[in-house]
């Protein structure tokens, strides 16, 4: 079974990115769009547009940063009604050939990412030597959304897990608790007068 289409696809071979760098621009069209809201679950995104510098770096390895900025409409939690949204994010990854990313089994970081200050992500694979930098732009525009959107001026009000009687109206019939007692009460009276 062949993986799915991204959504948003620009495919960049890595040979072809030098030390220098180079820069690349990402501008989805209207129908990329519509695929990506609804692949977010969101009401509508446009203006999807990214800005991005590839630089070959230790041989190797590419290293990718870049700017993303999109109009989106997400879905309130509480009201389900539209929040409209303007999202702008940097964002940065490093891709490496195959065989020069670690296994799972092996322990630690490898030293080929030493180099780097240890606070990089660990690397993508970029299989065939190919780099998908519209899908690395998906990825990034889904970090960047408000996991919880709120219209303006709606409260979340948390549902209570510990309700007492006082708080239902429900429970006005009910008789009230009896008072807890301590559980070493019970042991005080066995204990025999000295």
């Amino acid at each position: 079974m062949s993986a799915p289409t991204p959504e948003l696809s620009r495919i960049v071979i890595a040979d072809r990115v030098t030390t220098g760098g180079g820069h690349e621009v990402v501008k989805a069209t209207d129908s990329e769009c519509a695929a990506l809201a609804e692949r977010f679950d969101l009401i509508s995104i446009a203006g999807l547009t990214a800005k991005m510098r590839l630089r070959r770096v230790r041989a190797d390895f590419i290293k990718v940063t870049g700017e993303l900025e999109a109009d989106v409409v997400q879905r309130c939690v509480v009201t389900l009604e539209p929040v409209p949204a303007h999202v702008k994010e940097e964002f940065s990854a490093l891709y490496a050939p195959d065989h020069l990313i670690p296994k799972e089994e092996e322990d630690g970081e490898s030293d080929h990412f030493q180099f780097l200050g240890g606070d990089e992500d660990f690397p993508e694979p970029m299989p065939g030597g190919r780099i998908d930098i519209g899908e690395l732009v998906a990825q990034n525009l889904s970090l960047a959304l408000d996991p919880y959107p709120r219209k303006d001026g709606v409260e979340f009000t948390p549902i209570l897990e510990d309700v007492g009687p006082d708080t239902l109206s429900l429970t006005e019939d009910m008789p009230p608790e009896p008072p807890r007692q301590n559980p070493f009460a019970a042991l005080s009276r066995l204990k025999k007068p000295s």
